[in-house]
């Protein structure tokens, strides 16, 4: 039987790179394409993929809060990070969300099929070029006292989502639609998040988004 992947990336290009190299195994199967964090829970509960391949930085819901969202919905599928991003927090971020593994946009075709395989079967699969920070962060406590140290993680998820929806430059009614809740509600969040983040501005929010790798 065919490992069923779902490719969620906001390049429609990378997707269609990723889709024509796994179409050339005969265990793997592209059953669907997701542009960004929304239509990756839409899709993972439609198709009922065995992985999802999950970028981080995309438009609207985000890679990190897609991973949280599919795991609690359907936490029989087992999501896989590729991204371009190496940085030790984020691989902390999606461990502790539930991926199964982590790969770099630079791996050989072949890393990511073995990924690919290595999590279908109940198992994990971290990059090379992160594995050694990683252990290391887990032998020190690392992960936890990151958690703890790191004001972005004591935001909500919800105060995450408006962060960068606000980095993107979309307006507080245009938040407010997007996820589904009141003008009053969205600007609530913005206040908390930035008052959390010792953050004073809009220009020193994207600044910080910019850093975190929350948008491009």
């Amino acid at each position: 039987m065919k490992i069923k992947v779902l490719v969620a990336d906001d390049h429609a290009l990378f997707r269609e790179g990723i889709t024509a190299l796994l179409a050339g195994y005969d265990d793997l199967e592209v059953v669907g394409e997701a542009a960004d964090g929304k239509a990756a829970v839409d899709q993972a509960g439609k198709l009922h993929p065995d992985v999802v391949l999950m970028d981080i930085a995309m438009p609207g819901l985000g890679g990190l809060e897609a991973t949280f969202e599919i795991k609690k919905l359907y936490p029989e599928v087992k999501i896989l990070v590729l991204t371009q991003y190496d940085n030790r927090e984020y691989v902390y971020r999606f461990l502790n969300a539930g991926v199964s593994g982590y790969v770099l946009k630079r791996a050989a075709g072949t890393e990511l099929v073995a990924a690919i395989r290595a999590v279908h079967q109940k198992g994990t699969f971290l990059h090379p070029d992160v594995a050694p920070a990683v252990v290391a962060g887990y032998l020190g406590g690392g992960i936890k006292s990151a958690a703890q140290d790191d004001p972005y993680e004591a935001l909500t998820e919800r105060e995450k989502q408006v962060l960068k929806l606000v980095a993107e430059g979309k307006t507080n009614k245009e938040i407010a639609e997007i996820l589904g809740i009141s003008v009053k509600t969205a600007m609530g969040h913005r206040a908390n998040l930035m008052d959390n983040l010792g953050i004073h501005n809009k220009a020193e929010l994207v600044k910080f988004a910019l850093q975190r790798g929350i948008i491009e």
